[in-house]
């Protein structure tokens, strides 16, 4: 049997961490001023600013036991963060982890607090939610400042896990109708990992024939299918990775992939 990973909520608020350290670990020397590109319009300094603010914005939510959205402001207003001192806002940085996963341990994982997604009151949810976030966006910087880019192969996965499990909300269809232009007969889509361990499983099927969205873990034909690295297909996923650029390998309906990431790209 493959194993489908699961990092649970403990593995979730370690991520954050290390994730988040490693993040830090790129400033140093670094221009803040520097685009990013995957994230248009963003400096290196607004990006790690963002990160920041988000890890403190959840945590406010989390210690407080929410019932409704707090201001988020702060982690999108961001035009006056265009410089700064590396040295300064590693720790900064850091330090909105560190207060984040000491709320979510400190709440623990069932204690009910608003959330995004409908339905959804768990604190397990910020620690999910943010161990990607600061994963992906470490990406950007990564990207941006031509510095590589690996993750363990356990998180990537389980980061595309949560993407899949996001993305397919049925919620996502009001607040996005322009998506139901993909729905029809024949609208399947596959994704393959090349490169993970045999008990590793990484392959994603997602059903675009019904009148919702839908996704399994499985290894089924495809009116398309994406095969690659498992790091590239996060990264194509969540459009930090242009197709053209040879990282992963198309067979079958291009177009159908194409309209696909470019109506669903979010983070």
């Amino acid at each position: 049997m493959t194993k489908v990973p699961s990092m649970g909520f403990d593995g979730w608020c370690d991520e954050i961490l290390t994730q988040t350290r490693l993040l830090a670990a790129h400033l140093p020397g670094t221009d803040l001023r520097t685009p990013v590109p995957s994230c248009p319009g963003w400096t290196v300094g607004q990006l790690v600013r963002h990160v920041g603010a988000g890890h403190r914005w959840a945590e406010e939510t989390v210690r407080t036991k929410a019932a409704s959205p707090l201001p988020d402001t702060e982690l999108r207003e961001l035009s006056g963060h265009v410089d700064g001192d590396p040295a300064t806002l590693g720790p900064w940085l850091a330090e909105g982890a560190a207060r984040l996963t000491e709320a979510l341990r400190t709440t623990g994982p069932q204690t009910e607090v608003w959330t995004p997604i409908p339905g959804r009151t768990d604190a397990a949810f910020y620690a999910r939610r943010f161990a990607h976030e600061t994963l992906v966006h470490r990406a950007d910087a990564a990207l941006a400042l031509g510095v590589p880019f690996t993750a363990d192969q356990e998180v990537a996965a389980d980061a595309l896990d949560e993407w899949m499990e996001l993305d397919t909300l049925p919620v996502m269809l009001e607040i996005k109708p322009e998506r139901r232009e993909l729905l029809g007969p024949g609208r399947t889509l596959h994704l393959h990992a090349v490169d993970t361990a045999p008990d590793l499983a990484a392959e994603w099927l997602v059903d675009l024939t019904g009148e919702v969205v839908t996704w399994r873990r499985a290894h089924e034909k495809a009116a398309v299918a994406v095969c690659g690295p498992l790091i590239e297909l996060l990264l194509t996923v969540y459009g930090r990775r242009p197709l053209g650029d040879g990282t992963v390998q198309v067979i079958g309906d291009r177009e159908l992939l194409e309209s696909w990431l470019a109506k669903v790209s979010f983070g």
